[in-house]
């Protein structure tokens, strides 16, 4: 499915494919599967572009409406599982 990913038009190219990067992430933990380590090294780089927790907060509640995936339970997810574990959400 394609969701709107919310982006902020000072980021770079480079930047924008990097958060929708993650936001597919989370998706895909949902939908299929991912791996953990796949999962927060992209969480990491996500994290480079969005510092702020209040940001990282809004953007995520963003994506949350509209397709109803939550990257707050994914990360704690992923961060309780062990290294290379395949990450399900229900």
């Amino acid at each position: 499915m394609e969701y709107h990913y919310p982006i902020d038009e000072t980021w770079s190219k480079e930047e924008v494919i990097d958060v929708i990067n993650f936001l597919q992430m989370v998706e895909h933990a949902y939908e299929k599967g991912v791996n953990r380590d796949d999962l927060l090294l992209s969480y990491t780089r996500f994290k480079q572009i969005v510092p702020s927790k209040s940001e990282e907060k809004k953007l995520c509640k963003d994506f949350e409406k509209g397709s109803g995936y939550s990257c707050y339970h994914t990360v704690k997810k992923a961060k309780d599982c062990e290294h290379g574990d395949k990450i399900r959400m229900p």
